[in-house]
């Protein structure tokens, strides 16, 4: 089994295919899954591995997702004896199924590295393409007449515009230090990407004038609005050299802030999949993959298993009265149902409340409160 991880895993960043990789690293009996057992998860959740059977599953591969989507490892407990004051950085979530157990898992995300696209062919460009390399970035050069010699050892070069080809998402970082030579193309090029970061090495003055023409174009201000320009982080850089190094900074800063909103329209990065709560053992099922549901008064319920299904129409009445705090509202984090009156921990985000399990769960939101609300906007829909 090992191998075959590693193998996989040399695969998918050969490829530049993110994913995570999540480890079983405790255990309490009665539980399948063992310290040692890995897998690998990819972004629309399919799994290459072993980390235990149908009721820690679910929970691990949408926290793997999660990680693939903010870029932060996590560890995650799966056990029938909920702590009310669990270990910090510990992400608890409810072991429902009959047969009990314990279960630790850490998650790993593993991304492609950060790509940095380049458009010209100037002394800042030159230098900025040297600087990305030893970031370890993936540097793309696009200009006409672009040589190997003026940008040694970067990952591509391209002499026209066309953007289609590179493979980029909110993450990706453009810079366009053209200099006077298509500055209106390669901008043009710039704003019709779904790269999260833009920036343009430019006066005022001259940036002004590119944007009227792209305006005139038909470039929507707000396009024009996710430019960077200058270029850079104000550090009173004045070389060439310096500039570079604001600029990089600035995209340092820009990736470090995970700003997990997507500000691109045309990015390709999966969401995590809406949930609902089985209302008979509490457990979160993802809908669109559900086998077991149910119709009862104009609602769909979901289950994680056929034995649920039986148990909730042998007499739906009285598990919907059970689980009247599913209708309520639902943790943010975990997606696991809260009911209102009897919780204490909650939190405050863009004027919306939201209501906690359990202090780790708070304590994740707290760190990252735009990701989880977006994540719980997409419950509700």
């Amino acid at each position: 089994m090992f191998d075959e991880i590693i193998e996989k895993a040399s695969q998918l960043r050969t490829k530049n295919i993110p994913f995570a990789i999540a480890v079983v690293v405790r255990y309490e009996a009665p539980i399948s899954g063992k310290p040692g057992d890995k897998a690998i998860i990819l972004e629309d959740g399919s799994i290459h591995g072993w980390i235990g059977g149908g009721c820690t599953q679910p929970v691990v591969i949408r926290e793997a997702r999660n990680a693939i989507l903010d870029g932060q490892s996590r560890f995650v407990r799966v056990t029938p004896a909920s702590d009310k004051d669990p270990l910090d950085g510990i992400l608890e979530y409810n072991m429902s199924c009959h047969s009990g157990g314990t279960l630790d898992v850490y998650i790993e995300p593993v991304l492609p590295k950060p790509a940095l696209i380049i458009i010209g062919k100037s002394t800042v460009a030159q230098t900025l393409a040297k600087l990305g390399k030893v970031m370890n970035y993936t540097v793309n050069v696009v200009a006409p007449d672009a040589s190997e010699e003026l940008f040694p050892g970067v990952d591509s070069l391209q002499q026209d515009f066309d953007l289609s080809e590179i493979k980029m998402d909110h993450h990706t970082a453009i810079v366009v230090s053209t200099q006077g030579h298509f500055d209106e193309e390669a901008m043009q090029a710039a704003v019709n990407s779904s790269a999260g970061y833009l920036a343009f090495v430019a006066s005022k003055k001259k940036a002004t004038a590119v944007f009227d023409y792209l305006r005139n174009t038909g470039i929507e201000e707000s396009a024009l609005h996710r430019v960077s320009v200058p270029a850079g982080l104000d550090i009173n850089a004045h070389l060439p050299e310096e500039i570079a190094v604001s600029i990089l900074a600035e995209i340092i800063q820009f990736r470090r802030q995970a700003k997990t909103e997507n500000t691109s329209a045309g990015s390709d990065r999966q969401q995590t999949p809406a949930t609902a709560i089985d209302p008979i053992c509490k457990m979160t099922v993802e809908i669109e993959t559900a086998s077991y549901a149910s119709e009862f008064q104009n609602t769909t319920y979901y289950f994680c298993c056929a034995g649920c299904k039986q148990s909730f129409d042998m007499n739906p009445e009285q598990y919907i009265d059970e689980s009247s705090g599913d209708k309520g509202e639902r943790d943010p984090v975990c997606g696991m149902a809260v009911t209102v009156e009897a919780i204490t921990l909650n939190g405050e985000h863009d004027g919306q409340a939201f209501y906690f399990c359990s202090p780790a769960c708070k304590s994740l939101f707290d760190k990252q409160p735009e990701l989880y609300a977006r994540l719980a906007k997409g419950h509700e829909e």
